[in-house]
């Protein structure tokens, strides 16, 4: 059994029917979020998505994080395809009561993953200049395309353990994503892991203009830094027509 089966008592739904389709581990990742107006989220999400609120607030993040052992289920890992960093910009949606996310990019620095996640997941996949340093307990993070770039350094603080209502548990514990094709069908995308194990982090900012075609509010104080995780993901399910 895939490791990232081991516990799924903390599910908010039984786990799909049938067999995951993808695998991957992801490491040192940081969630940091933004106050946004829902209003401005609605032009760019499909009407059939509902916009999900915390605490009557919607919310944008930047997640920086780096990628190993991504393969389709049956295959080994091969590292030069199957190991690099991702950063992506998403919120948060609801679909006929299944809390996902929503991505509005994410970027890697393979082509191979990009042109494999936009065939077969339909995600906005974006070729970038992608590194991601780990020094101490410290993670060096750039990302660089021709319109926008990342860079910070962000580092774990403190484990700790939230509510279950809290603002931490609502924006990590998902476990699915919504995306949409080329021809404007929508698919939802099962996705499963352990419970995330979350520690409070410190970041800063050395350039950040990812989030540039949004107008923002401020930062949420809380950032949240996770070490380990291992993810498997099943294959996308359309919308009825």
């Amino acid at each position: 059994m895939h490791p990232a089966l081991n516990q799924t008592n903390h599910r908010p739904w039984p786990l799909p029917e049938g067999s995951w389709l993808l695998s991957q581990r992801w490491l040192n990742l940081a969630f940091i979020h933004w106050e946004i107006d829902p209003a401005e989220l609605r032009s760019k999400i499909p009407a059939q998505l509902e916009i999900d609120l915390f605490a009557g607030k919607a919310w944008i993040a930047i997640v920086p994080f780096d990628m190993k052992g991504v393969t389709f289920r049956g295959l080994p890992p091969v590292s030069a395809l199957s190991d690099f960093p991702e950063i992506n910009v998403r919120t948060y949606v609801e679909y006929e009561g299944k809390k996902g996310v929503w991505f509005f990019s994410l970027d890697v620095p393979k082509q191979f993953a990009v042109w494999t996640a936009r065939t077969f997941f339909h995600l906005p996949y974006r070729r970038a200049k992608v590194e991601v340093i780990e020094r101490d307990q410290s993670i060096y993070y750039s990302h660089h395309m021709k319109h926008c770039a990342f860079e910070a350094t962000y580092k774990p603080t403190q484990t700790c353990h939230w509510d279950k209502n809290s603002f931490e548990i609502w924006a990590t514990e998902r476990y699915c994503l919504y995306c949409q094709s080329k021809r404007g069908q929508l698919y939802r995308t099962e996705v499963h892991h352990p419970q995330w194990p979350l520690e409070k982090a410190d970041i800063s900012f050395q350039k950040n203009t990812l989030l540039n075609d949004f107008e923002i509010g401020d930062q949420h104080p809380s950032v949240l830094f996770s070490r380990s995780i291992d993810v498997v993901a099943y294959p996308p399910t359309a919308f009825p027509e």
